[in-house]
């Protein structure tokens, strides 16, 4: 019986990576990504054979992204579901978007029905290995209320939440995960007292808001400011005239200076009635997705930036 050769070995091996590259190519799981195959012959930190490649996180809206890649590290590729500058309450699934789901090894979701498309995409996903994580379990919600995330005080209990996932996916790198979220955390912390600074420069009688759909109640319950009132109380819905006149009445009743919305929102509204109050009209605030603009990339930037925007709008002080 003839051995096989070095040369032979070398060529089948070769093949067999070859062929293992392809399948991880043909998941698609996101394009902006590279995803390392088990056949690479680069090593990582802490890689052990149970964890022999990079783990696959998706979340649900591009905020999240910030918080699983500082858990993360270079233990895991991160992508978002919801493209940049899309609503989540708005969304619609693709067919590779559920291929998407078929192919990650952990899901991050909000919960609290801000993700309404997203039961039955991962059921059409059929992905018997998927983790899937609901960043606000164990947090306190307000009437229901899914926008958690924009107060860094409980977006530091995300950040908890993803690092029990990955640590639960990924014995192996718990060090690390720990280590980061440690890091990370004290970063939320530091933003937090610089938004507070910030708002307070803002006069006291002027520290309330319109907003187009409440996304800000936690923010403005965490650092003072009041939401008088909301156009849209339900995704997609448009309010019926009187409604509108009465946050008219509001508006006026309680100096308020301006009404603020989303980009990614039809502004019509918003317009409207800013006109009818006398009132300013602020078009560039982000919550569910960080923006396009440069200077909105991450969730630090996204709150450093829409807290400028509101002192600027509420007569409060320049930076």
């Amino acid at each position: 019986m003839l051995l096989p050769t070095p040369t032979h070995i070398k060529n089948e091996m070769g093949i067999i990576c070859k062929l293992g590259r392809s399948r991880i190519a043909a998941a698609v799981f996101v394009a902006s990504t590279l995803v390392s195959s088990a056949c690479s012959h680069a090593t990582h930190p802490e890689t052990t054979a149970t964890t022999p490649s990079r783990l696959r996180v998706l979340v649900t809206i591009s905020t999240f992204v910030s918080f699983a890649k500082a858990v993360a590290g270079e233990r895991a590729d991160v992508a978002t579901l919801v493209p940049v500058g899309a609503s989540p309450e708005e969304f619609q699934p693709t067919p590779a978007d559920i291929e998407r789901v078929h192919a990650a090894d952990i899901l991050i979701e909000n919960g609290l029905g801000l993700e309404t498309w997203l039961a039955r995409t991962i059921d059409n996903a059929k992905n018997d290995r998927l983790t899937t994580v609901i960043a606000t379990d164990g947090l306190a919600s307000k009437a229901g209320n899914p926008h958690l995330w924009m107060d860094p005080e409980l977006a530091r209990g995300y950040v908890r939440a993803i690092e029990r996932a990955l640590v639960a996916r990924d014995p192996a790198g718990k060090a690390t995960y720990e280590r980061n979220a440690a890091t990370y955390d004290a970063k939320l912390v530091k933003l937090e007292a610089q938004i507070a600074a910030r708002i307070a420069t803002i006069p006291v009688g002027s520290r309330s808001m319109i907003v187009f759909h409440n996304a800000w109640q936690y923010y403005d319950d965490r650092f003072g400011l009041r939401t008088i009132g909301a156009l849209e109380l339900s995704p997609g819905q448009e309010p019926n005239p009187k409604y509108v006149n009465d946050l008219v009445g509001l508006a006026r009743a309680n100096h308020v200076r301006a009404v603020f919305a989303e980009p990614e929102y039809n502004p019509k509204l918003v317009r409207t009635l800013a006109q009818s109050a006398g009132i300013a009209t602020v078009e560039n605030l982000y919550d569910d997705s960080i923006g396009s603009d440069p200077r909105v990339t991450d969730y630090e930037s996204m709150l450093r930036f829409d807290t400028e925007t509101i002192v600027t709008a509420l007569g409060g002080s320049h930076a």
